[in-house]
């Protein structure tokens, strides 16, 4: 029957079948290629995510703390999928370019948002996005945490963090500390400080951290949340004094430095984290296997220890998980900066 209506197709296009035509057996060719295609066309709709390259955008620029780690994880599905896993880097607008990419993307699951907790921080500290930063994504699964440690010059004469409270209490704005950004997770994570302990420090925000670890080992800032890779060797070398992380455990690289719960204050649990989002409306069951599959990236021993051997914390996620730690940062961040009245301009 097909075969027939097919025939009558092309008779209708001016196909006549017979000697000055293709021939009957000339249709029957172009009728089983065509039936053909059609077979594969839905074969590869019914095939199994991902059945072709899924590309995973990152909106840092290649070479940073983040990208590495990107490029490991993409790896690594590559091998489980048997599909490329492209990295595309598109940095630019503290990671709105990249981001807004995405949030447009077909809703299909080949087009992956590699992002951080500046996703949330975003949306609390520019007032024209374009973006929904909750109504345009699906979350996929967290990837790791990157702790902060609390560092600061060794002219403060603090060797606890309740000494350190005590000490800046008396002294409201002489201590100044360091961010790398108005916005940044490190001044959030001050902001948040200052608050709970009610100390009142003066932020001075750098646009590197290099400049930044030059004028703390200087003495010029005297306190800065920073990421303990960053600052490990100057801490190893007495440069700089460690009081305490945001880590629910004590880190391999500071295994002497004690959480901020061990320090006594377990309220304190700003951390920044990194992650994966799919555009809203990416099928359920296509979420789930990619929230499976970078679990069990993560679950392997090599990846675990490159990971922590940068100071970051592997930490997968479900998709629902990963939803509420949005929405727990967009409480507990929205408060430090409504609070500290932080607003950035694009």
């Amino acid at each position: 029957m097909a075969a027939m209506q097919g025939e009558m197709h092309l008779a209708n296009r001016g196909y006549t079948p017979g000697r000055s035509g293709p021939g009957r057996r000339g249709l029957g060719a172009i009728l089983a290629s065509t039936l053909g295609l059609g077979e594969v066309a839905r074969a590869q709709q019914a095939a199994p995510y991902p059945s072709r390259l899924v590309r995973l955008i990152v909106p840092y620029p290649p070479g940073g703390s983040v990208d590495p780690v990107a490029r490991l994880l993409s790896q690594k599905l590559t091998d489980l999928w048997g599909q490329r896993v492209l990295i595309d880097n598109r940095p630019g607008a503290s990671t709105i370019i990249g981001t807004e990419l995405v949030a447009r993307a077909p809703k299909d699951g080949y087009t992956l948002l590699f992002t951080a907790s500046t996703h949330v921080t975003n949306a609390l500290l520019f007032r024209d996005l374009p973006y929904d930063y909750v109504k345009d994504f699906a979350p996929v699964s967290t990837v790791y945490k990157a702790e902060f440690a609390l560092v600061v010059h060794p002219s403060i004469p603090a060797t606890t963090l309740q000494d350190f409270i005590a000490y800046a209490r008396t002294r409201p704005g002489e201590i100044s500390y360091a961010s790398a950004g108005a916005g940044n997770a490190s001044h959030i994570a001050a902001e948040v400080f200052d608050r709970m302990t009610g100390v009142r420090m003066v932020h001075v925000p750098y646009r590197g951290g290099g400049p930044l670890v030059t004028d703390l080992l200087r003495g010029d800032v005297q306190l800065y949340f920073a990421v303990p890779p960053a600052v490990l060797p100057h801490i190893q070398a007495g440069r700089l004094k460690a009081l305490a992380t945001t880590a629910e455990n004590r880190l391999s690289l500071l295994p002497d430095v004690p959480t901020f719960a061990e320090a006594g204050l377990p309220s304190f649990a700003i951390r920044s984290w990194i992650g994966v989002l799919a555009p809203a409306g990416t099928p359920e069951d296509i979420v789930a296997r990619a929230s499976t599959d970078i679990g069990r990236v993560l679950a392997m021993q090599d990846v675990r220890e490159q990971l922590e051997s940068q100071g970051q914390v592997p930490f997968a996620s479900t998709p629902a998980q990963m939803a509420e730690l949005m929405a727990q940062d967009a409480e507990t961040f929205g408060r430090a900066i409504r609070e500290a009245n932080i607003v950035i301009e694009r």
